[in-house]
């Protein structure tokens, strides 16, 4: 248990370090879209950290590019922010969880919109 809670504790560092990088520390110009770090596993062994970005609006291609371009100045910053004896190797993966949310966000509103247009339109049959 003590293992499991060290690597959580060490995916919520290397989140907020390369979240802070995300916004003030990458000048690439393939990331113009707006990038946010959603989550970070940590293997067991500390030797991989797969930080899920969700990016939203711009070419996701080339962001997610320009983000593994920027791989090894993001590792070294973690590095120097977090105190390991072997920093990660760190892998980005687009999260589209917020994508599908608003996906089923919207296919509900549909559902319930049909609902009330149907529940109206048998009371106004019984109105008759």
């Amino acid at each position: 248990m003590a293992s499991y809670n060290r690597t959580r504790r060490i995916a919520e560092e290397i989140r907020k370090v390369v979240s802070t990088m995300l916004i003030s520390g990458i000048k690439d110009p393939r990331i113009t879209s707006m990038v946010s770090v959603t989550d970070v596993e940590v293997t067991n062994d500390l030797s991989y950290a797969y930080v899920y970005v969700s990016i939203l609006g711009g070419d996701e291609e080339s962001t997610l590019t320009g983000l593994k371009s920027a791989v090894n100045y993001i590792r070294r910053e973690v590095s120097r922010n977090v105190k390991l004896r072997h920093t990660p190797q760190i892998i980005f993966k687009v999260d589209d969880s917020i994508k599908k949310g608003m996906y089923m966000s919207d296919l509900i509103r549909k559902v319930n919109e049909n609902k009330k247009e149907t529940s109206s339109n048998e009371e106004e049959s019984f109105d008759e």
